[in-house]
């Protein structure tokens, strides 16, 4: 054990002098910065330097936050150290001046300057010198070489009744001037020792009572509500001269508190009243009051930091009991209710004259966005819920037809973004539920926009994403297969819906996923963005879906959007695979036993598609019409839709170990009818993917590897599979021969092969040589 402490401590050791050997480069005097940069950089690819800007940006970042976590975790203590600081330095500066006045009168007295301090009168005009005392409002301070003591220990007995005098006729400036004289006699009195002890603290005792009574004085005069401004800062600025500044400056932050609810205890909010109007005529009562405290305080005190930190934290605290105003008159109904509109307009009124304060030097607005975020937060998870309760009641009602979204009125009068007027070009067909789901979203990202401040389009755009993905269960949950899948999908609870029964329904439910999720909801998720005020006016059809890709987390947050829409698609083509697939009795259609048994019927053989591909193509051909009606603009969904559904199919027969263990391993083998059977299907497949645009490069893969796989299996019976198969060229006539009759476009009459087709010639040909290969 004290081995492996002495260890670590030894690599510590070890470490630290690592450390101190690479920043002795930086504490050198002749330390140069570019030579020091150009040196690292040489060696330096492109690539490299460009990391390098990143790491520092990225620790830039890092040192800026976490300074301002610092700053805010200390911020009481900051105030705290500061004003004691402040205390500090004010008792520093007392020391410093009566030191200076101290030096200044050794000085003068070494250079021979004589200082009178009183001018008093002979003993003959005694009586006339009092007489003028009397009439005379001020104390006189004149130079005299010779002073009797005993006049001043007089003066010293007399001075507190003229400042008794001065006091009470509520002088100021006199009594003011008359104290610093005091201070200076009594100081020079100390110095020469011109007056006796008890007559020293006597006078020092009468000057400090009167220094209070005038404190006194002032703070009642300053806290009276009906004192004007000048007279306040006067009364602040004179409570200063005294000596007190913390206690004037407090004194002023008093007297504008009592002010203000004075003025308060005027306004009254009623239940009844707009909230906008209660938190605009309190925004106004609030801030001025704010406003005019920053006002005095700087013109008296200056922007000492003491004073400044507690201006402050004294607006602070009227800031946070202001946000609690708001939120229980006006914010907390408002968004109990959903009421976002209310709740934004009087974040926003709050918010305007909360910046006015900005000018002064107090930048109060984020405690504001602190405090007023749980309610709009509420607010906004209210409507996303009514958005989704709304939606949802649709739903069990929705015939799943598609039609133009009617005009559309909010119910502030204003005309909705998502209002159509007419059906045109650019406007597509959605069901009821999702024009319902669609119109309150706009509405909805309307009201949320001017809150981009509080930094709330985040969770805006994840409570989008909930409510659209619950929208989704729902389609999910429509279609007929869900009842028996394990349809209750995460959010759709066990909610009623209206089944999608037919192919044309079942269609539409991807309609309305796919629209929103592509062109609607982010075109309205534009309103968070800050560049939400480009001119769409101008140009209505133009996409502006390409244009927010700008932001990443819009971006992220469509792909959220699509992979919901994929889930939807998902489902759509598992249930119409499986219809394909197997019976209601869940029996394949789509077995080994087709293939192999074809063995002995070669006399009424008819080469054709497999009945499973036919009806495999008889469904993609309809739901290419409908598709084609329902997604006018947008055919590559439906492009990917008929993919997938094909995928779907093929994958399954790809994947069937039952399929593959009869065909490779059964009792019976695959012949020559069956493996050209096998490959006029796949061909088929193919082909008709092909025409319809919708064969994927892995769809084409899988089908050629499934190719490759029956092939094998047939060459495990000794025979060669190329003198079976016929070349590709038959197999394409077969295969257009085959969708020109599932279409109606059939050769011949009563929808018979021409016998002189090439079809025909190849069927026969393929016959012969299976005859021949046989007797062989």
């Amino acid at each position: 054990m004290a081995s492996g402490k002495s260890s670590s401590s030894s690599r510590s050791r070890a470490s630290a002098a690592q450390l101190e050997d690479k920043l002795n480069t930086f504490k050198s005097d002749g330390f140069d910065p570019d030579s020091f940069l150009q040196s690292k950089c040489n060696s330096l690819n492109e690539k490299e330097i460009r990391q390098l800007c990143s790491s520092l940006l990225d620790l830039k970042k890092a040192s800026a936050e976490e300074m301002r976590r610092s700053v805010y975790a200390n911020y009481t203590a900051f105030i705290r150290t500061s004003k004691e600081i402040s205390d500090l330095e004010g008792e520093l500066l007392s020391i410093r001046n009566l030191l200076s006045t101290q030096s200044a009168l050794i000085h003068a007295l070494a250079d021979g300057l004589h200082v009178q301090f009183l001018s008093l009168p002979d003993a003959d005009d005694a009586d006339d010198a009092n007489d003028a005392a009397a009439d005379d409002d001020d104390v006189d301070v004149d130079v005299d070489v010779d002073v009797d003591p005993s006049h001043l220990r007089k003066w010293s007995l007399e001075f507190p009744d003229m400042l008794d005098v001065l006091l009470a006729e509520r002088r100021v400036d006199e009594a003011l001037n008359s104290l610093n004289q005091g201070d200076l006699v009594l100081a020079e009195a100390k110095l020469n020792n011109t007056l006796t002890p008890p007559i020293i603290n006597s006078l020092q005792n009468a000057i400090s009572q009167r220094k209070r009574m005038l404190a006194d004085q002032l703070a009642e005069a300053a806290s009276q509500p009906s004192t004007r401004t000048n007279e306040l800062r006067a009364a602040v600025s004179a409570l200063k001269t005294l000596g007190d500044a913390p206690r004037a400056h407090n004194l002023l932050l008093t007297a504008h508190d009592h002010r203000f609810h004075y003025n308060l205890r005027t306004l009254r909010p009623s239940t009844t009243s707009y909230g906008g109007a209660y938190t605009a005529a309190l925004s106004q009562l609030v801030f001025s009051a704010i406003a005019q405290a920053a006002t005095d305080s700087v013109s008296v005190f200056g922007k000492e930091p003491a004073f400044a930190s507690e201006l402050v934290m004294w607006a602070t605290k009227h800031t946070e009991d202001f946000a609690l105003l708001v939120k229980r008159h006006a914010l907390a109904s408002s968004a109990a209710a959903g009421g976002l509109r209310a709740a934004a307009e009087c974040v926003q009124i709050a918010l305007g004259h909360c910046s006015l304060l900005e000018n002064r030097g107090l930048a109060l607005c984020p405690i504001l966005l602190k405090l007023f975020r749980p309610s709009v937060e509420q607010a906004l998870n209210a409507n996303l819920k009514r958005i989704e309760e709304s939606t949802a009641a649709l739903a069990a009602a929705d015939d799943w037809v598609l039609t133009y979204p009617p005009s559309v009125t909010r119910h502030s009068g204003r005309s909705s973004t998502a209002s159509f007027t007419a059906p045109t070009s650019f406007h597509h067909k959605l069901s009821t539920s999702a024009q319902r789901f669609n119109s309150m979203v706009q509405d909805f990202l309307e009201d949320v926009g001017p809150l981009l401040s509080m930094q709330l389009g985040g969770p805006t755009l994840e409570g989008l994403y909930q409510v659209f993905n619950s929208y989704v269960n729902l389609l999910i949950n429509a279609l007929p297969s869900s009842m028996e899948d394990d349809g209750n999908f995460e959010g759709s609870g066990n909610k009623i819906v209206r089944m999608a029964e037919t192919e044309a329904q079942q269609i539409a439910l991807l309609a309305n996923a796919s629209l929103l999720a592509d062109e609607l909801l982010p075109r309205a998720a534009m309103k968070l963005s800050p560049a939400n005020q480009v001119s769409v006016k101008s140009d209505p059809r133009r996409r502006v879906s390409d244009r927010q890709n700008r932001h990443p987390e819009q971006r992220e947050w469509k792909r959220r959007l699509q992979r919901s829409v994929d889930r939807l698609r998902d489902s759509f083509c598992r249930q119409h695979a499986l219809d394909l697939i197997f019976t209601e009795d869940g029996d394949p259609y789509l077995s080994a036993d087709i293939y192999i048994n074809m063995e002995g019927n070669v006399d009424e053989q008819e080469w054709f598609p497999s009945p499973i591909f036919q009806e495999l193509f008889a469904k993609l051909n309809r739901m290419a019409g409908i598709a084609a009606d329902m997604f006018v603009g947008r055919e590559r969904f439906a492009t990917l839709l008929l993919m997938r559904l094909t995928e779907t199919v093929i994958l399954w027969l790809s994947d069937d170990q039952s399929f593959w263990d009869d065909i490779e391993e059964g009792p019976r083998t695959l012949g020559s009818l069956g493996l050209q059977q096998f490959y006029l299907d796949m061909k088929f497949v193919i082909h008709f993917s092909t025409q319809g645009r919708y064969l994927s490069r892995h769809l084409h893969q899988v089908i050629n590897n499934i190719i490759s796989r029956a092939v094998a299996a047939f060459a495990t019976t000794g025979m060669n599979p190329d003198s079976v198969l016929p070349d590709d060229e038959w197999f394409l006539d077969v295969s257009q021969e085959a969708i020109d009759r599932l279409t109606g476009k059939a050769k011949g009459a009563n929808g018979e092969r021409d016998l002189n087709s090439p079809t025909a010639s190849v069927s026969a040909q393929s016959v012969s040589s299976v005859r021949s290969l046989g007797s062989s």
